[in-house]
């Protein structure tokens, strides 16, 4: 192993780094490093979990083939503009210049850089300039998020052409899955046993194995469920409960009017988060929070509600902002408490204090949702965890209780798979003017939204049951220390779920007082019990209703049941419940 490389990141072994952010490599990352050298391989796919350190990994590669000779340049491929930035900071870092400002109407860039960052967008602009760059030099070619190159097929073609030549081609990837069958350039697909096409990566490292070695931190989902009445544009008034079960209509109408800023459901769930972030800030003082909002006007109208609830000003980092980059660096530096993104989650923020979410989108795709959720997974320190509230959505809660759960990408798809396709996950880089449709794509106007605390996910189990917010039962989920091992969330969890329940058993053994009625109350209720015995009479005698009744006159006296008094009308039941005893003997 050469000393330029070894000077810049040092390896772990045999002191091992599992978690952390020190220098050393990560246990995988060492492991990974280790593989690709054995192999010596011109191309390589490394699928690791978002927050699991991929960047560093993967420029520990680069240092090392600079300093062996192998190749002369680096070239970094990323989705976005933000994360060409973002790639040439670290990569300065570790004392590789990359020139992110490189424009394909430069031609070339200056001899201080070693390499460029682009975007798979650019590339595609203009192939034939980037396979003349990558011919000029041995380089090696990092794709950032390689998933995207399959986006479209001119930016699969693009990338295929320019990057052709190139020496060496590293592959990276938190989620190696697409809603479409375009197949990603430069990665291996084998047959299963059922002759379809998935996916092969070289080095594979998941959620699961990340949050064993203390590499990302648990996630605790906290679920809102919550009546919500809308009005549609024929004006009628529709009510209908989240977290019930719902037509594919009802369930995308409530979803909306949850969202929506006008209606109390969103401010109570922000309210709730930010009681949460106030808890997790006594262990980890810079903890951050975010709220991925769907459209520009509600990302502004939350922000005004969390000044409202927390008297600070938050961040809105909107995707078409020229200023996004520079908003989310200052963020990611601060110690302020909130930011508001609108779907610029997929790979495009990266700030490893953020601990708190708020999913207040309607994207329900399996991928954007990873993306999101990996925003808050990047641990710092052992004990950190992260809590995403969400709406109590059967997608959302399927997603979130499949955390674990690992995939690759399928070619040979007949049809399209449920959730995989309902929005494209570059749309989140996208400007966003009006919200997602949801349900009815015609005037929507939300009369009304209130949340309910429902449950909290974690670890493949459900916790907590229906409580109102601000009540004590809410308050044991968000009260939970900001610092805690996932072993110990579980029994935290396990614990708060027994204590509710047994104090449910006891209330409910608790003897109820009789409630205390109004004249009018107590004569209508027991005109209802004689009707209904009168009834059951007539089903066994066949005698008709008024003949029933004027037996009981005859034989107890009094007028008519309209003008009977409450006594009258006790003692006529107490009569038909005699015949009734004597005819079953």
């Amino acid at each position: 192993m050469s000393s330029f490389a070894a000077s810049h990141l040092s390896p772990s072994y045999p002191d091992r780094a599992a978690w952390g952010t020190a220098p050393k490599l990560r246990a995988w990352q060492q492991e990974a490093f280790d593989l690709y050298f054995r192999r010596e391989p011109r191309d390589f796919l490394t699928v690791a979990t978002p927050g699991a350190g991929k960047t560093t990994y993967a420029l520990r590669i680069a240092s090392e083939l600079l300093a062996r000779g192998t190749v002369q340049r680096v070239t970094i491929v990323t989705p976005t503009e933000h994360l060409k930035r973002q790639w040439a900071d670290a990569a300065g870092r570790v004392g590789i210049a990359i020139d992110p400002e490189f424009k394909n109407s430069q031609g070339a860039t200056s001899r201080d850089y070693t390499g460029v960052a682009v975007t798979y967008a650019q590339v595609s602009m203009h192939p034939a300039l980037h396979r003349s760059r990558t011919e000029y030099r041995r380089t090696l070619v990092i794709f950032d998020e390689i998933h995207h190159a399959g986006d479209a097929k001119s930016w699969g073609d693009g990338v295929r052409e320019a990057f052709e030549p190139a020496a060496r081609r590293l592959a990276l990837t938190g989620t190696p899955f697409r809603s479409d069958t375009n197949p990603i350039p430069f990665v291996t697909y084998a047959e299963d046993g059922e002759g379809v096409r998935r996916s092969v990566s070289d080095y594979s490292y998941g959620y699961a194995p990340a949050l064993a070695d203390g590499v990302v931190r648990p996630v605790i989902f906290l679920a809102y469920a919550g009546e919500m009445r809308w009005r549609t544009r024929a004006g009628d008034e529709i009510t209908a409960t989240l977290g019930t079960p719902l037509t594919k209509d009802q369930l995308g109408q409530a979803w909306r009017a949850a969202l929506d800023p006008k209606g109390d459901w969103i401010r109570q769930v922000l309210r709730a988060a930010d009681r949460r972030l106030a808890e997790v800030r006594r262990g980890v003082p810079d903890a951050g929070a975010m709220v991925i909002a769907t459209d520009h006007e509600t990302a502004r109208a939350y922000a005004r509600h969390l000044r409202a609830i927390t008297g600070e000003g938050a961040t809105v980092v909107l995707s078409d902002d020229p200023g996004a980059s520079d908003k989310i660096k200052q963020f990611s530096a601060s110690e302020e408490r909130w930011l508001v993104a609108v779907r610029m989650v997929s790979e495009g923020v990266d700030i490893p204090r953020l601990a708190v979410g708020v999913y207040a989108t309607s994207v329900s795709t399996p991928l954007f949702f990873a993306q999101a959720v990996g925003r808050f997974v990047r641990a710092r320190r052992r004990g950190e965890t992260a809590s995403v509230f969400l709406p109590s959505v059967p997608t959302l809660m399927g997603l979130a209780g499949e955390m674990e759960a690992e995939r690759d990408h399928v070619l040979d798809r007949k049809l399209p798979e449920e959730g995989l396709d309902d929005f494209l996950v570059e749309e989140a880089q996208q400007k966003k003017d009006n919200p997602d449709v949801l349900g009815d794509e015609l005037p929507f106007e939300t009369v009304e939204a209130s949340a309910t605390f429902d449950r909290v996910l974690f670890d493949g189990g459900e916790f907590g049951t229906a409580a109102a917010p601000g009540s004590p039962e809410e308050e044991d989920f968000l009260g939970l220390p900001g610092l805690l091992e996932p072993d110990q969330v579980a029994v935290l969890l396990r614990k708060h779920q027994a204590e509710q329940q047994a104090a449910r058993r006891r209330q409910a053994a608790e003897p109820r007082p009789e409630p205390v009625l109004s004249p009018h109350e107590e004569i209508a209720a027991l005109r209802k019990e004689l009707n209904g015995l009168v009834g059951a009479w007539n089903h066994r005698t066949g005698q008709p209703h008024g003949v029933i009744h004027a037996e009981l006159r005859r034989s107890c006296g009094g007028p008519a049941i309209a003008q009977a008094t409450a006594e009258q009308i006790r003692q006529r039941i107490e009569t038909i419940r005699k015949w009734a005893n004597q005819r079953s003997r």
